[in-house]
């Protein structure tokens, strides 16, 4: 299956698990995950009309990214891998979205970068849902706690949160508790699903989902 088949099938799928879960389709946002992938990969799905795209590494994206940037204009690029304080510059320059926030150091690290460019970003926190030791994310007895700081001392605008269920558990009950978070912290948005589970995270108020697999095919 050519990446643009794969694209029109899980833009199906999406349109499916919203009305089944009583939503508007326009109401979940798919975020296709291109890590890995050139730019001559990526350009057929940009052609096919696909405008919003996820990297997990800055240097990488910075390769590919600002030439496809610089043919279509309306490109929005989420960062939803590990950020590492080093690559902040990099990373507030290049992307629209920061999807990964998920300790005080990298919080300070944006903050003192987007006033440095004077470039309005997005962020969402990265929560560890499984609170895995091997994972990112901050422990979800500590969200509303890192949101205040990042709303209140730093300004920072955080409009979503993020997680990653651990792969062996059943999904569900880590979107239901990030969707909880959510409406205890007043964040709007939820980041949430991947090619193997986008459809349960739909039914539990993903607003967007970050799809790779299904779309570009195995990596």
């Amino acid at each position: 299956m050519s990446a643009v088949d794969g694209l029109k099938d899980v833009r199906s799928r999406v349109d499916s698990a919203a009305r089944e879960a009583g939503r508007q389709s326009q109401d979940v946002e798919l975020i296709a995950v291109s890590k890995t992938f050139d730019a001559d990969a990526i350009r057929p799905v940009l052609d096919a009309g696909q405008r919003v795209f996820g990297e997990n590494r800055v240097q990488e994206a910075q390769g590919k990214w600002p030439g496809l940037k610089a043919d279509y204009a309306d490109v929005e690029l989420h960062l939803i891998g590990p950020l590492q304080s080093n690559k902040t510059k990099e990373a507030v320059a290049l992307f629209d979205v920061i999807q990964t926030v998920d300790r005080e150091k990298i919080a300070r690290a944006i903050a003192k970068e987007i006033e440095k460019q004077g470039k309005p970003m997005r962020l969402y926190v990265e929560v560890n849902t499984g609170m895995e030791p091997q994972k990112a994310g901050i422990a979800p007895d500590d969200c509303a706690a890192f949101i205040k700081l990042c709303r209140d001392e730093l300004g920072l605008t955080v409009e979503g949160l993020m997680c990653i269920p651990p792969f062996d558990e059943n999904p569900g009950p880590h979107f239901a508790l990030l969707r909880k978070l959510a409406g205890e912290n007043d964040v709007e948005k939820l980041s949430m699903g991947m090619s193997g589970d986008f459809e349960t995270a739909i039914g539990f108020g993903a607003t967007s989902v970050r799809v790779g697999t299904a779309i570009f095919g195995g990596r």
